[in-house]
């Protein structure tokens, strides 16, 4: 029963953290344009329940980073940028505009059988304007049906392009489990680190 009973606490922290972090995230995004603007960051996402948009974000749009996950098996990815001020959150209707994040951690072993791919994802959305957390805590619950990584030219060559497609069937759910968000689709193209 312990672990019940961290978890909230545990969400509170990471909507603290990220509530901490939000200066240093205007600092960076003031001093860089978009993500990826040469090579054509994008992510197109669906979300119905809590929230209900269809985002279509270009480079300009949002910002992007990524790394290797911290158990060394596949790659996490962050996207942030405004929901459009005429999405429904929270069933209250039009909202002004909020700033959205995404975190997907994916695991790049495939588990399906046959030519089709089905790698498990863990998804985050964080909408920071009303610190609302929605997490599929696991990744049972969404899959990455294609990924394509490229090595980026930099002057470590520590930065790769990632491509991805995926789902999502079951919610993601906020911490005290009364209110769900649910990604079908999303497809985006992203930066990652390739070392820790």
């Amino acid at each position: 029963m312990q672990p019940m009973t961290r978890a909230p606490a545990l969400v509170a922290l990471a909507l603290a953290c990220t509530a901490c972090g939000n200066d240093k995230a205007r600092d960076d995004a003031a001093a860089t344009t978009g993500c990826l603007p040469a090579e054509g960051g994008h992510l197109r996402a669906q979300l119905r329940g809590a929230v209900t948009a269809d985002l279509e974000w270009s480079s300009a749009d949002m910002q992007c980073a990524g790394s290797p996950r911290p158990d060394g098996h596949g790659v996490r990815l962050t996207f942030a940028g405004r929901l459009p001020a005429s999405s429904a959150a929270s069933g209250h209707g039009a909202q002004p505009a909020h700033q959205l994040r995404f975190i997907f951690g994916i695991d790049e072993r495939d588990i399906a059988a046959g030519t089709a791919q089905a790698m498990p994802t863990n998804l985050t959305v964080i909408l920071e304007g009303e610190k609302q957390l929605f997490a599929t805590r696991g990744d049972q619950h969404c899959a990455v049906e294609s990924l394509e990584r490229s090595p980026l030219p930099s002057a470590d060559n520590r930065r790769s392009l990632v491509r991805a497609r995926g789902y999502c069937l079951g919610p993601a759910t906020n911490v005290a489990g009364d209110a769900r968000l649910l990604v079908p689709t999303f497809e985006f193209t992203g930066v990652a680190d390739t070392e820790l």
